[in-house]
């Protein structure tokens, strides 16, 4: 189970939200030294998100971006406003590993065509609240899109891998939706990250019973920001 640091970037600062509400928490104001923090406290990949490019459609903290991907050895997954494939390229020629697809990956035809072309440097997250799937910054739902009809859809497409997002639980620190987790291992037999809620080391512990059934890593901000436990500390669960 990889244990994966985020970095929420708005405005050029690194950031927490609840729920992905507006209000937001500033811990820190230079995310390139954020990142190499969490290289050196041992992670292996680090999970980046535009926020402010979510919101808007377009990527709007690019240079932060192309600057983090320079500044670390690590493996860097970057999500937030990628809506064409000109945008992938773009990250992946600036050094992203992989380019995490939210808005997009609900239309197949969009995505059959860059898993045909950028294969595993694509990863989709599908983030929801209750069964429902969210898109553009978590600020719309998908007309008739549940999620179990998206991950249907995704499996179909080829992909082996997503990120889960339970919303609700996002910046909450009160726990993973360990039950909505097990049952789509169970159902959809596609390996999951999981992202939300995380609060303490105990949580991992729970989550870490889940890797037999598939889950693949875990998406960790707010715990490790208000030092709940350190990362070496839970690199103990990967």
């Amino acid at each position: 189970m990889l244990i994966i640091p985020a970095i929420d970037i708005m405005q050029g600062k690194v950031v927490r939200l609840v729920q992905g509400k507006t209000g937001k928490t500033v811990y820190s104001s230079d995310p390139v030294m954020t990142a190499k923090h969490w290289q050196r406290q041992g992670a292996k990949l680090l999970h980046l998100v535009d926020l402010d490019g979510a919101i808007k459609g377009k990527m709007q903290n690019f240079r932060y971006v192309q600057e983090i991907a320079r500044a670390v050895s690590i493996p860097v997954e970057f999500g937030g406003g990628i809506r064409t494939q000109a945008d992938i390229k773009r990250l992946l020629d600036a050094g992203i590993y992989r380019v995490v697809l939210g808005t997009r990956a609900i239309e197949a035809k969009f995505l059959e065509k860059v898993l045909k072309k950028y294969k595993d440097r694509v990863i989709v997250s599908v983030d929801a609240r209750q069964d429902s799937v969210l898109i553009k910054g978590w600020k719309k739902g998908a007309a008739r899109v549940s999620v179990d009809k998206l991950l249907k859809s995704l499996k179909k497409s080829g992909l082996k891998e997503i990120i889960f997002t339970d919303v609700n639980m996002d910046g909450t620190l009160k726990g993973p939706n360990i039950k909505k987790l097990k049952q789509l291992l169970k159902t959809h037999r596609i390996r999951i990250i999981a992202s939300g809620g995380v609060s303490c080391l105990q949580d991992l512990m729970r989550l870490k019973m889940l890797e037999k059934d598939g889950l693949s890593g875990v998406i960790i901000g707010k715990a490790l920001y208000e030092a709940k436990f350190t990362l070496p500390e839970a690199a103990k669960y990967s």
